[in-house]
């Protein structure tokens, strides 16, 4: 604005004489339209209206140059580029005609093409002010335009990325439906038939085939839980009971610590004798704590069945006010030979992702008197700790 009201005090101070020469009005005249280009882009068409109105009376009254001018150019620039283009036209033309036909009216003996040409440097300013305005404004709607495509373009991916997560979890329910639920189911019904042949015979049941019924049983009440969730991507009822109650909830359908006693019997009925020891004050957790640490203790008692050999278990669950730490240690062989004609596991890497997903860490290695370790620490979220 500085800069604006130099050039025009500057430019008129040295411009030819005009009709009158520069008093308190016409100072006035030229000081009216700088102070109102500071209200530019708050009120353009005000501002407009003002700084033309002023520019034509100093040209009606005579006062040398057009340098008074300047501010309409600002003025008409920033009409336009706000959207009001056919108010700076109808302004502009306004008064343009009014400095035509007075230089007509006072200057009796020029002609309308002299004025003209008078005047055209003015016009061509004011037009040269509106097309620069035009066309940033046609810019800024364009660029609008293409940020707006860019964002349904984003939008439709992630549509497209959700549906098609939407039917792999399909095609997973189904796979492992085919290929699980006929197996688990006939191997618990040939156990059953085992156990039913047995008791019919009045001969003892081998505690092994008791532990495979149930572990069967178990397994697949959980395989239609993990359908469940693939299939809807929601939590099952059973896993919302635990919601509700954490650890201590009483959902027998459950895959949390609710049911560690039960993962603990199965363990030792298979042969493997176990001890829990709980150290702090056990408490409800947040569903998804609550199935890692569950999870983490059924697959280390898995490895230890499977690699450990002759050995005993003991788990240890620690609650802090913001964690819990699940430990489960064994005395057997920590590094067994792989059993013939088996593939090696991925216990260790789903527990160890399963643990980075909460946030948490894992460590997993031999005991330096001999066994493995398994140590979990789980953060629990402060709103629920």
């Amino acid at each position: 604005m500085l800069a604006i009201a130099i050039v025009v005090f500057v430019g008129a101070l040295t411009a030819p004489p005009g009709r009158a020469a520069l008093d308190p009005f016409g100072y006035l005249l030229l000081a009216l339209p700088v102070a109102a280009i500071a209200l530019r882009r708050r009120l353009p068409v005000t501002v407009l209206v003002a700084t033309s109105a002023c520019l034509l009376a100093y040209q009606l009254r005579g006062y040398p140059g057009v340098i008074p001018a300047v501010p309409v150019v600002v003025a008409v620039y920033v009409a336009v580029l706000a959207g009001h283009r056919r108010v700076a036209i109808a302004t502009v033309s306004g008064g343009f005609l009014a400095v035509v036909a007075t230089d007509l009216t006072v200057h009796s003996g020029l002609s309308f093409r002299v004025v003209l040409q008078d005047r055209f440097l003015l016009i061509g300013w004011i037009g040269a002010a509106a097309m620069a305005a035009e066309g940033l404004r046609h810019r800024r709607a364009y660029l609008a335009q293409v940020e707006r495509r860019a964002e349904e373009a984003e939008r439709t991916r992630e549509e497209v990325a959700l549906r098609r997560a939407g039917e792999e979890r399909l095609r997973i329910a189904r796979e492992l439906h085919d290929s699980l639920t006929h197996s688990i189911s006939l191997i618990k019904v040939q156990v059953g038939v085992a156990v039913h042949l047995a008791r019919k015979n009045a001969e003892p049941v081998p505690d092994v085939l008791l532990a495979i019924q149930d572990a069967s049983g178990d397994a697949m009440r959980e395989l239609r839980s993990t359908l469940e969730v693939l299939r809807t991507d929601e939590v099952p009822e059973d896993e919302a009971g635990t919601a509700a109650g954490g650890s201590n909830g009483s959902g027998s359908n459950g895959s949390g610590l609710d049911r560690l006693g039960e993962l603990v019997e199965r363990a030792r009925t298979a042969g493997l004798p176990t001890t829990v020891t709980v150290d702090g004050q056990r408490r409800g957790l947040p569903p998804v704590v609550d199935r890692t640490a569950y999870r983490i203790v059924q697959e280390a008692l898995t490895n230890i069945t499977r690699h450990a050999g002759p050995a005993t278990a003991a788990i240890t669950m620690s609650y802090r006010p913001d964690s819990l730490t699940v430990q489960v240690d064994d005395d057997g062989c920590a590094a067994p030979a792989p059993r013939p004609g088996t593939a090696p596991g991925v216990g260790l890497v789903g527990m160890r992702e399963r643990v980075t997903a909460l946030g948490g860490s894992l460590s997993a290695g031999p005991r330096p008197l001999g066994g493995f370790t398994v140590r979990a620490d789980l953060p629990i979220p402060p709103d629920t700790a």
